[in-house]
């Protein structure tokens, strides 16, 4: 809440301050703050007034905040900017956060963008949008500080500065040969601790990790968590350096898989957009599906329930235990999804793990679904003393224990299954997993229910 509010007395302070054409302070104010801080405030502002705001900013800082701005905000800015103006602006982007941008913008805008970038930055763009959408390639960035292994640590430093103020980062630097094939790499760390005279190849680091250009963006987003790198080079089949992912891109990716996921597991078609920009039509279309499965679906419950209607027509009680018999199914079978979807998600389980998924599933069953029966036991005996509360513990008490059973062994294998089987194991969550539990729970809870009419007690 406090962040809230700060943002609405700085967004009060600058209108005020626009307001009497105080543009010195805007500045000034601007200038202490963070680019992602600068482009949320702007959010906030009258869209009249985002591209006079926009202009007040240093030329750098005003090429960091607009990366971080919607994509809305940033074709409102395009269409207000004169050529020089945007030609100052594209002149200062990253080639992988000018890519981002390109992809976000109508074609009569991309075309305006690219006008305004050099042959080189067009080449490299070019390049990164050729490969595929979830690749890494796609989120590669071509500006890198690459380094010859005869180098002394001197001559490194000369190039770095002669070119790092154009790289993305000049942290790690990478050493190729001359067919640009990659070798090694030093941090400039290593080279601060070591000699001018010292040759490169002597303190580079040999053993490398890479990425190749095809490898899917969501594994090359979980190296960075498993190694703690900054930054990761890509390479090609040929083993030649040809860009690298830095964290900050890294760290987008696994938001957006993550949102992507977890939209799946709602039983949802994952959307781009964020939820108020996206149109009320589009919402319903990738909800619908789902549902109208789902709702079919419970037909299937229906209909088993009409074959047991000789168990509640006896004992009518028994119908009133279907909706907890149900719920807590679903519930049970959702919990164990959702450990085994994230575990997959970070590496933490593999699909070999599944004989051991499936034992300490059943253990966690059997100790759930006992503490659950009793104290069903202790409320039934309160809440329907006069209803044959032994028969009703028992049918409710041994049903929920193996609903649960069963609503566990799903939650922690489909999810396994579907991976084995090349799909996403989102897709194997909540609503799936508690369509079928319900109608495995229904099934138990009659057959039960007739065993134990039919000894009698």
């Amino acid at each position: 809440m406090a962040e809230q509010i700060n943002l609405d007395e700085m967004r009060n302070n600058v209108n005020e301050l626009l307001d009497s054409r105080e543009f010195g302070r805007i500045r000034v104010l601007f200038t202490a703050m963070e680019p992602a801080d600068i482009a949320e405030l702007l959010g906030e502002i009258d869209e009249q007034r985002l591209p006079i705001l926009f202009r007040i900013l240093p030329k750098e800082l005003a090429a960091e905040t607009f990366v971080e701005m919607d994509s809305d905000e940033q074709e409102l800015l395009i269409n207000a900017f004169s050529e020089r103006e945007l030609h100052d602006v594209v002149e200062e982007l990253f080639v992988d956060d000018a890519v981002d941008i390109i992809e976000e913008m109508p074609a009569n805008v991309v075309k305006r963008i690219l006008r305004h970038t050099d042959s080189e930055m067009r080449n490299s763009i070019n390049e990164i949008l050729r490969y595929p959408k979830d690749s890494a390639g796609s989120i590669m960035t071509t500006e890198y500080v690459s380094l010859k292994k005869d180098m002394t640590v001197s001559e490194a430093f000369d190039r770095i500065r002669r070119t790092g103020v154009d790289k993305e980062t000049i942290y790690t630097c990478y050493v190729t040969d001359t067919d640009r094939k990659l070798i090694g790499l030093v941090t400039v760390k290593e080279l601060l601790l070591s000699p001018y005279n010292t040759v490169i190849n002597t303190i580079m680091e040999k053993n490398i990790i890479s990425v190749e250009t095809l490898d899917d963006k969501e594994e090359v987003a979980n190296m960075f968590d498993k190694y703690d790198f900054m930054s990761l080079p890509v390479v090609d089949k040929e083993n030649r350096l040809v860009g690298i992912v830095t964290f900050d891109d890294a760290i987008d990716v696994i938001q957006e898989e993550n949102t992507e996921d977890i939209q799946k597991m709602g039983a949802l078609q994952p959307i781009e957009e964020t939820y108020l920009k996206t149109p009320v039509w589009r919402h319903a279309k990738n909800r619908i599906v789902w549902l109208l499965l789902l709702m079919l679906s419970a037909t299937i419950t229906g209909s088993i329930i009409e074959n047991y209607e000789a168990a509640f027509t006896a004992l009518p009680i028994l119908v009133a235990f279907i909706p907890m018999l149900m719920d807590t199914g679903g519930n049970c079978g959702a919990q164990s999804s959702t450990m085994i979807i994230r575990g997959l998600a970070l590496d933490e389980i593999t699909p070999k793990d599944i004989m051991k998924i499936m034992f300490k599933e059943i253990r966690i069953a059997v100790v759930v679904g006992l503490i659950l029966a009793a104290v069903n036991t202790l409320r039934i005996y309160i809440m329907y003393s006069g209803q044959d509360p032994l028969f009703l513990s028992a049918v409710t008490g041994l049903s929920l224990i193996a609903t649960v059973v069963i609503a566990k062994m799903l939650g922690g294998v489909l999810p396994i299954l579907a991976k084995l089987c090349k799909l996403d194991p989102a897709l194997m969550a909540s609503p799936l997993i508690t369509t079928i539990v319900d109608t495995c729970s229904v099934i138990i809870f009659f057959n039960i229910a007739l065993w134990i009419m039919s000894w009698g007690i």
